[in-house]
């Protein structure tokens, strides 16, 4: 694959610029997390070490989500982990950094990484117990054929692809020999395969 632009060096307005004229562009890591931190209030993902903006929310994606997230927030021990929606990255490697819709993270994981990195930004290389996605028109394709595979090469040990319209969830859960199980819900009561307590009411979520 070409590439369309040259990696671009600091200012930061100037990589900004280069990307609302251009679409994705090249970016090294260093300048990726310098312009995630001076930029916050725009979700940049980088894939396959291009820069990319995660798009918004449509209200029926922004429902979803907000009520998975509370769901499940609403049945885990807080103190030990933490529900986090549409915010913080996990990263594979220094080319691929996502935001996922939802993902739960362990508290004790949080203040690892607060201690090391204080004014760092957050970033989670570790597996995760859950961590979803949403179908989107704008982002469907692309969650599914590049962010699902990454979380499953970071060893993610539940992956949700969330399709609000069709009113089904996809499932990969992993197995101890690394490979993953794949199944699909269409309604009823389903428990998470790592956190076992947190039971989710697809006919609920989806009502």
């Amino acid at each position: 694959m070409a590439q369309r632009a040259h990696v671009l060096d600091p200012p930061l307005e100037d990589v900004i610029l280069a990307y609302e004229r251009e679409g994705p562009i090249p970016i090294s890591e260093e300048l990726y997390v310098l312009l995630a931190l001076d930029d916050p209030d725009t979700k940049w993902e980088l894939h396959d070490g291009l820069l990319v903006e995660k798009p918004g929310m449509s209200i029926t994606h922004l429902s979803v989500v907000m009520l998975l997230g509370n769901r499940v927030a609403q049945q885990l021990d807080l103190g030990q982990f933490l529900v986090v929606i549409n915010d913080g990255r996990l990263r594979r490697t220094q080319r691929a950094y996502f935001i996922p819709d939802v993902f739960v993270v362990p508290v004790d994981l949080l203040r690892r990484l607060r201690d090391a990195h204080p004014m760092g930004l957050g970033v989670i290389d570790e597996p995760l117990p859950f961590v979803a996605e949403a179908w989107s028109p704008s982002t469907g394709r692309y969650d599914v054929n590049v962010k699902i595979p990454v979380y499953k090469l970071r060893g993610d040990l539940e992956i949700w692809r969330v399709h609000p319209f069709e009113r089904t969830v996809t499932a990969w859960r992993r197995r101890p020999d690394g490979e993953y199980d794949q199944m699909q819900f269409t309604g009823g009561k389903v428990a998470l395969h790592a956190l076992p307590s947190v039971v989710i009411d697809l006919d609920a979520l989806f009502g």
